[in-house]
């Protein structure tokens, strides 16, 4: 999965870093990238290092082994470099999993500070915590990086698996598992009866938890897991959620175009007959 970086470390430990000659910069519009032109000729670091970029400011992200990974804030200067979606940039021909990974993890912080500039409580301009990831306002309020907590759930009926396609993001175009965030007051079991039922009108039993994953692209924290089919097996689809849900056999299941994701590894889980 994506945050299997294995044996490169990864450490998010807040602290007051400055760029070194080493250090990687991160820049955004909107869900696209800075990205070095050349990428496509297989070089091995696509984002720019510190002095090929310039920027108003530095924000400290984190640390993978003994290399920095910074934030650019505000207006920036780059030769040999552009923007390009970060979606796009998980599927390219020659991706590396590290990379993926350190991209979706910045993206996530990048759009928690980006959106946090002002309180929520007052409306006056916030300022970083020195000792914390947090940021903070003269009212006294402080804000935490936002995660928001999400389920994967793999529906099972004997040696088929539920497969469902999404019907609102049309450049979604591979199968996927129902899937949603949980609501306030809930556990993530009734998330999962709850999401299940909404989207493909079925009743499930039997619920465990496989395995969990951070995802950046949405902030999240997903949690996986399956469950049995409850009575009924005939799907309703809600039409304004997904394309499709069906019930495909082992056999027959193709997964996604990568390995980065939950949902594609409990897909592989299941058809492998491990459950």
């Amino acid at each position: 999965m994506i945050q299997d970086i294995y044996p490169h470390v990864f450490s998010n430990n807040y602290k007051n870093a400055v760029p070194d000659e080493k250090s990687i910069i991160f820049h955004f519009k909107g869900s696209s990238a800075v990205y070095h032109v050349l990428a496509r000729e297989n070089i091995t670091d696509p984002f720019p290092k510190f002095g090929e970029l310039s920027a108003e400011k530095y924000i400290y992200l984190f640390s993978v082994d003994d290399v920095k990974y910074f934030l650019a804030d505000g207006d920036i200067k780059a030769e040999n470099f552009e923007y390009v979606s970060v979606r796009k940039l998980r599927y390219a021909e020659n991706a590396v999993p590290l990379n993926n990974f350190v991209m979706f993890t910045a993206l996530h912080l990048h759009i928690w500070y980006t959106s946090s500039r002002y309180c929520g409580k007052c409306g006056n301009k916030t300022f970083a915590d020195e000792k914390f990831r947090a940021l903070r306002c003269t009212c006294g309020n402080i804000i935490f990086p936002r995660i928001n907590p999400a389920v994967i759930v793999g529906v099972t009926n004997g040696d088929k698996l539920l497969i469902t396609r999404y019907a609102t993001d049309r450049k979604i175009n591979y199968d996927a598992l129902v899937a949603g965030f949980t609501e306030i007051g809930e556990t993530f079991e009734q998330t999962v009866e709850r999401e299940v039922m909404e989207e493909t009108g079925l009743k499930v039993k039997n619920i465990r938890y496989y395995k969990s994953q951070p995802w950046g692209f949405s902030g999240s924290i997903l949690a996986g897991y399956f469950c049995d089919v409850d009575g009924d097996t005939t799907v309703k689809v809600d039409e304004s959620e997904l394309k499709y849900a069906k019930w495909v056999k082992r056999e027959d299941i193709t997964g996604q175009p990568d390995n980065a994701s939950l949902t594609n590894e409990m897909m592989m889980y299941f058809k492998s007959g491990m459950i």
